[in-house]
């Protein structure tokens, strides 16, 4: 099993000042003190600076780090290949600073870069597309070739900064001592590429845009919701923007509904528009039925992060099932699971949705290079599970998941 790990970030109340730790995939601040609700937004990625430990007469140089925790796949001739990451790497190439950050982070408590932050901050030269590729080079020479497809989902993409200073040699801020490794005698640091810390941390209040009643969410959620108005709003950009939702109905008072984006595609070079299509295209043995060419087809994706392998099942078997019931436009009363997978990385797992299930195997290098899909619409469907000693069970269709794998994933 791979390790998680979930940076600490030291962070302040914007209403009163007061002290707070935050978690990386916390989003929802909510204070202890005033109580006051926000919503954190970063205009393009989060960016935090490691502590330091370095003298405070020293001026101190910052080096970034580009950090991609997620889930990568593949698609190869042979079906789906998944796995769980969480790297580092050099955002401005140098043989004299560390390649990545290690784990030494574990640790660590962060803390977000403002403009008031002080020190030397180097521009990062390295894009994250390039960096992505190189993980994706690293991860693809364990399967087999070709590989048709890649998609990166529930991503979390950062930037950190490691504190460093020159005397001499180069020191790590960090531990305050010498770095191992290449020698300084011919670096200039004023050639590496330097920028202000101008970024700053959005926050949001959390009223309901309808009624202005306070929105719920859990510390991680991206969808947050109103239960005076009921309504559901998703964060874009610096504004909450309302969103469609259903509920399907639950014959046991006990259950837990668990979050799902149905997304209605458009699907180029292969003819899937349908559920009598859907038949033919993953080889169900069922026989078409009258009426199931009026059934559009539609992906399922969980809106919540799990392990590569379960996210693959469960988008697999609801979209094969094309749950279609009819759906109460109301919130569960009931308990619910948190919304922490956004849709637009729910729409990055569509063609490997469509690998997973696409027979026969053998078509799938000839088909799916051809194929383009775009999302056209979503809604957020909520989904009643039963509630057993290890398990949660969907009665209707037959499938379930494990509860041990729920609170593993809570930190993904």
């Amino acid at each position: 099993m791979e390790a998680i790990i979930n940076f600490l970030i030291e962070h302040q109340c914007p209403q009163c000042g007061a002290p707070a730790i935050m978690e990386e995939t916390e989003r929802l601040f909510v204070c202890k003190f005033c109580r006051v609700r926000s919503y954190l937004v970063a205009s393009d990625v989060f960016r935090y600076i490691l502590p330091s430990k370095a003298p405070e007469s020293k001026e101190l140089l910052y080096f970034p780090y580009w950090r991609f925790k997620g889930m990568l796949f593949s698609c190869a001739g042979n079906g789906v290949g998944h796995k769980f990451v969480d790297v580092s790497h050099q955002a401005v190439s140098s043989h004299v600073f560390p390649v990545t950050l290690g784990l030494r982070s574990q640790a660590l408590k962060l803390k977000f870069v403002t403009p008031e932050t002080e020190g030397r901050f180097l521009k990062p030269t390295q894009s994250l597309a390039g960096i992505e590729q190189c993980f994706d080079d690293r991860f693809g020479k364990t399967l087999p070739k070709p590989v048709l497809h890649h998609a990166h989902i529930g991503e979390t993409i950062s930037l950190i900064y490691a504190p460093f200073y020159i005397e001499n040699r180069l020191y790590d801020g960090v531990l305050n001592s010498p770095t191992a490794g290449a020698s300084i005698d011919d670096f200039d640091i004023d050639q590496l590429p330097a920028e202000n810390p101008h970024w700053r941390i959005h926050f949001m209040a959390t009223l309901c845009p309808n009624c202005g009643w306070d929105l719920d969410g859990e510390r991680d959620s991206l969808v947050l919701l109103c239960k005076n108005c009921t309504s559901a709003w998703y964060p874009v950009g610096k504004r909450l923007k309302q969103i469609k939702f259903g509920k399907h109905p639950a014959g046991d008072s006990d259950a837990i509904y668990l979050p799902f984006w149905r997304i209605r595609p458009k699907i180029k070079g292969l003819d899937l528009q349908t559920y009598s299509d859907l038949i033919k295209v993953a080889n169900i043995p069922k026989v078409v039925q009258p009426g199931w060419e009026n059934i559009g087809f539609r992906f399922w994706v969980p809106a919540f992060k799990v392990r590569p392998k379960i996210f693959m099942q469960l988008s697999k078997n609801m979209t094969l099932a094309q749950f279609n019931p009819d759906l109460a436009v109301e919130l569960p009363e009931n308990r619910h699971y948190r919304i922490n997978l956004p849709v637009t990385e729910a729409n990055q797992s569509l063609k490997v949705n469509l690998a997973s299930f696409f027979r026969p195997k053998n078509r799938l290098a000839d088909i799916l290079h051809t194929v383009n899909i775009t999302a056209q619409s979503f809604m957020l469907v909520y989904v009643p599970f039963i509630e057993k000693h290890h398990e949660y069970i969907q009665p209707d269709l037959k499938f379930a998941i494990n509860k041990n794998i729920l609170t593993l994933s809570e930190h993904l």
